[in-house]
């Protein structure tokens, strides 16, 4: 599903990531684990398509990144939810004005609109907040509202940078919960975290990245 080789990337002329190298089957849960500055959201950016590796290869689906035109890579990320560290909703739009738009950007019919956005705030327990604004909600159903938006498209597979970065322990399990719910429907999820908390107990995969580099998986 997910295939980097030998990936580099550098911002202006400062590296952030080193040959890096791994493969994420389809309907696997990873986490990408390091401390801050490692490189976790760069690579989730190349991931996504939102940031271009300065060399190496990246497949999402079969499909190499970095020989599709911008367009194509648009598409793409139409099968790609993400989950953003700071959420990124818009103040000025309702809850579900903000899941929406995840499928008006696609030309979607209104009614199918209508219908995909309630089912994923209903599956996330959010439809009795749907007429608020995100400044209205707590930091917990913000981050819920974030999932929404990623999730209302169905993707395949769904990255999601530092999604407890900012919550409480209680929220911090709900969360997890989310994804490891979505993830038993079939989505391929990628979850770059530097807490170290979440890794433990679990039998999840982890790949280890330090200073651009993957030091280890297990």
């Amino acid at each position: 599903m997910i295939q980097l080789f030998h990936v580099y990337k550098s911002f202006g002329g400062t590296p952030a990531l080193r040959d890096v190298s791994f493969r994420v089957r389809k309907g696997e849960f990873v986490f990408v684990t390091g401390p801050s500055g490692a490189g976790k959201t760069t690579l989730l950016r190349i991931m996504f398509g939102a940031e271009k590796a300065s060399s190496g290869h990246i497949l999402i689906n079969g499909i190499n990144l970095g020989r599709i035109r911008r367009k194509q890579i648009a598409l793409l990320r139409r099968r790609i939810g993400f989950v953003f560290q700071d959420f990124k909703l818009l103040n000025n739009k309702t809850i579900f004005q903000n899941v929406a738009l995840a499928l008006e950007v696609t030309g979607a019919n209104p009614s199918y609109v209508r219908k995909k956005t309630r089912q994923a705030l209903r599956s996330l327990g959010l439809i009795k907040k749907e007429e608020a604004y995100p400044l209205q909600l707590s930091g917990g159903e913000q981050q819920r509202v974030a999932i929404a938006r990623a999730i209302v498209k169905n993707p395949l597979i769904l990255l999601a940078d530092e999604p407890t970065g900012n919550l409480d322990p209680d929220l911090t399990r709900e969360i997890m919960v989310l994804f490891r719910t979505i993830h038993m429907k079939g989505t391929t999820v990628v979850v770059a975290t530097h807490n170290r908390e979440l890794l433990k107990g679990t039998a999840i995969r982890k790949i280890y990245l330090e200073k651009g580099r993957v030091i280890k998986e297990d």
